[in-house]
């Protein structure tokens, strides 16, 4: 079943169009990845899913409800979450405070407190420290638990690996696996193709803010991946 399907949608920011009518769909239960190059659309596009960008409401439709333009707490309610570029963790609240801000909805779900500990034991040990106290790893664990908290349908990922080393990317790409278990659609923007790919069911990727390749990941080639990036 379609949970996600976007038609045509185009953003701006002013007078500058950043999205060029794209089309994209999502499955319930199914890990998507979007790719491309910096200044693809990417964020963009995410944030425009989560209501961060204003759209026309029928360019996003979610469990077959038109919810474009919808406010962002509406579309949490929903169970749409982004988990953003660059974690944006809340510097003057702890480790548990910032998970909890992701519950205040009240959403409900699997996902507790002692599930996104279990998830990620170092958050349980350091609950009561600043959230910014944490390395670039252990933050973004931070982050990806504040949108547990939602309980989301879907959730949005933006660059999970942005600056962190392989050895950690790899422990947060199997904590994204364990939430896919859970019954959890996810829909990931991602940099690092080959690690991301390893996991989607299926990828797009975006170009200049438009749709320039869409396929199964098996039976891309380096070369379509490299054509799609940086046109032929």
């Amino acid at each position: 079943m379609t949970l996600l399907g976007v038609h045509a949608l185009s953003a701006f920011y002013g007078d500058f169009q950043a999205l060029f009518g794209i089309s994209l769909e999502v499955a319930e239960g199914e890990t998507v990845a979007v790719i491309g190059a910096n200044g693809a659309g990417k964020s963009t596009f995410l944030r425009a899913l989560a209501g961060a960008v204003p759209v026309p409401r029928d360019a996003v439709v979610f469990d077959g409800r038109p919810v474009g333009g919808h406010p962002a707490h509406a579309l949490v309610d929903l169970g749409i979450v982004l988990v953003p570029e660059g974690r944006k963790i809340f510097p003057s609240l702890s480790v548990e405070e910032n998970l909890l801000v992701g519950a205040y909805r009240g959403r409900r779900g699997p996902w507790t407190l002692d599930r996104v500990y279990r998830l990620f034991p170092v958050l349980g040990e350091r609950r009561t420290q600043p959230g910014t106290n944490l390395s670039g790893g252990e933050q973004q664990m931070l982050a990806i638990g504040r949108g547990l908290m939602a309980n989301p349908r879907l959730l949005l990922v933006d660059e999970i690996s942005l600056g962190l080393a392989p050895l950690v990317v790899q422990h947060l790409y199997r904590t994204l696996e364990a939430v896919k278990a859970e019954g959890t659609t996810l829909l990931v923007v991602e940099q690092d193709v080959s690690r991301v790919l390893a996991v989607a069911q299926r990828v797009y990727c975006f170009r200049k803010g438009s749709v320039s390749l869409h396929d199964v990941p098996a039976r891309l080639t380096r070369e379509q991946i490299a054509a799609a990036y940086f046109g032929a």
